[in-house]
Parts: structure tokens; C-alpha cells; sequence
């Protein structure tokens, strides 16, 4: 697990950066969390820099659009998805379970 830092510090619509075995974007959307690697798949661009359209990111380099659920882009330029990562929250705490591979599910990589 990779501690995030408290829930108050990150409110809906924000996001931040940690770092994981490569960075992790952590992003709150009307309350629900989500974690997806924070490089764009496309090119060498924060995706924790995006912009937050409901769940998805639109990253600020070339617009390329990550559904924030599976990771999967929307279009081009980007093809390639993105790991998602399962986070959960324990007293107060956020967290992020780094997954192994992308297209994992929550129930896979918590168990």
C-alpha cells in the first residue's frame, strides 16, 4: 500500500501525485477515488496535470482522454491504456494498492 495522504486534502475534483514503483495520479470525482499511472501513454505528460471531465482526465500535452475507471484512452493520439490502481480509504487515510498489470480489477488486486 502507498499512503496518499488524509481525504480532507484532496476534495472532489482535485488530484495529486505519488510515487509508487512509477508515479500514481490519485483523483477524487464527487467523492468516489481513482488511481491510474500518472504518465500519458501517448508521451511524457502528467496526467495528475489534466484536466477532470467527470471520470475521465484529458491530459495536457496532446488532449489524449483516460477513462479513469479502466484506464483506457478514448482516442487518439493515445492507444495504449493506462494501469488503473484500486484505493481505499482507512481512518481518514487514502491509499493506493499498486496493481501489476494494466486492465486489473479491484477484487484482483486487493482480493
Amino acid at each position: 500500500m502507498i499512503l496518499v495522504g488524509e481525504l480532507l486534502d484532496l476534495p472532489p475534483g482535485e488530484s495529486v501525485r505519488v510515487h509508487g514503483e512509477v508515479a500514481i495520479a490519485v483523483f477524487n470525482v464527487d467523492g468516489e477515488l481513482y488511481a491510474i499511472d500518472d504518465t500519458c501513454s501517448h508521451q511524457d505528460a502528467s496526467l495528475s496535470d489534466g484536466w477532470l471531465e467527470g471520470c475521465a482526465v484529458e491530459c495536457p500535452l496532446h488532449a489524449a482522454c483516460f477513462d479513469l475507471r479502466t484506464g483506457m484512452p478514448s482516442g487518439p493520439p493515445a492507444k495504449k491504456p493506462v494501469r488503473t490502481h484500486a484505493v481505499t480509504v482507512e481512518d481518514g487515510m487514502v491509499y493506493v494498492h499498486e496493481s501489476t498489470r494494466v486492465g486489473s480489477t479491484v477484487a484482483e488486486e486487493v482480493g
